[in-house]
């Protein structure tokens, strides 16, 4: 194979990167909905539902002989780790900060994730980046710093989860790109297993912080409407993690970051 074949098409970097800011702009205003409006009480629960709701979806296209990655053997954690859990840290750091921060603040914070996927291709994908684009994300974090400077609604509480999710979603976008070989696991054993591993823990997280049972008492679930959003948000949370592969596949740790940045813009 040659290297021109090897490499993906304009179209296909292009749409996969449309595809992760659209489903990335959608779940975030949904959850937001979901956590402030409604007040549903447990995003760890709701991301077990995300997480349900891959493995589901992943193992019955399996099944189907849609798509196709391999059967669970001993060497698999190996394989995948530290992936599981970065995913699980970028996973629940976003949903907490989304409920403890405004939506204006939330996404200028966010930004941060560019210099640190930058920096963690570097260290870890050995990748060079030109002076421009360097010059370029110091630029967008020196605007990030100023407008978080300004806010008025200071949340220590939201600021630390939402830097953690900067740090998870950085390593967890680099690490991806690294683990995603499709002579190993390939695209889809990558979220299959992913979500395979993380499920129990975050399912005992839930239970022994009381996320489980206020989410169980909470008042909303004969509201028709409250439950067809969260299930759309379980299903939007597939489509995401899928849209983030498949970005990271076809351009860069670094392109995928950015994107996250730029599609805040329609949202502010």
């Amino acid at each position: 194979m040659t290297a021109a074949a090897a490499e993906p098409s304009r179209a296909a970097r292009l749409l996969s990167a449309l595809l992760y800011g659209g489903c990335s702009l959608l779940l975030v205003l949904l959850n937001k909905a979901l956590l402030t409006a409604y007040g549903f009480p447990s995003p760890v629960f709701l991301g077990i539902g995300q997480m349900a709701t891959t493995i589901m979806i992943l193992y019955v296209a399996k099944l189907n002989k849609i798509i196709h990655f391999p059967d669970f053997d001993k060497r698999i954690p190996v394989k995948l780790f530290p992936l599981p859990l970065l995913y699980i840290g970028n996973h629940l750091s976003g949903l907490w900060s989304t409920s403890k921060l405004s939506l204006p603040m939330f996404t200028v914070l966010r930004k941060f994730t560019i210099p640190l996927t930058l920096l963690l291709e570097t260290v870890i994908l050995r990748k060079q980046h030109s002076l421009d684009i360097v010059v370029s994300v110091f630029a967008i974090v020196f605007g990030a710093i100023v407008a978080a400077g300004s806010d008025l609604a200071f949340n220590l509480e939201g600021y630390i989860f939402v830097f953690l999710n900067d740090i998870f979603t950085a390593a967890n976008g680099v690490y991806t790109k690294q683990k995603m070989d499709p002579k190993e696991l390939g695209k889809y054993g990558v979220l299959f297993y992913n979500a395979c591993f993380m499920v129990i823990p975050t399912f005992l997280i839930s239970v022994s912080t009381g996320d489980l049972q206020q989410a169980i008492e909470f008042h909303e679930w004969k509201n028709i409407l409250f439950i067809l959003q969260f299930l759309l948000s379980c299903l939007l949370g597939f489509l995401l993690m899928f849209a983030t592969v498949l970005c990271s596949h076809y351009n860069s740790a670094l392109t995928t970051a950015v994107v996250g940045a730029i599609k805040v813009c329609s949202r502010v």
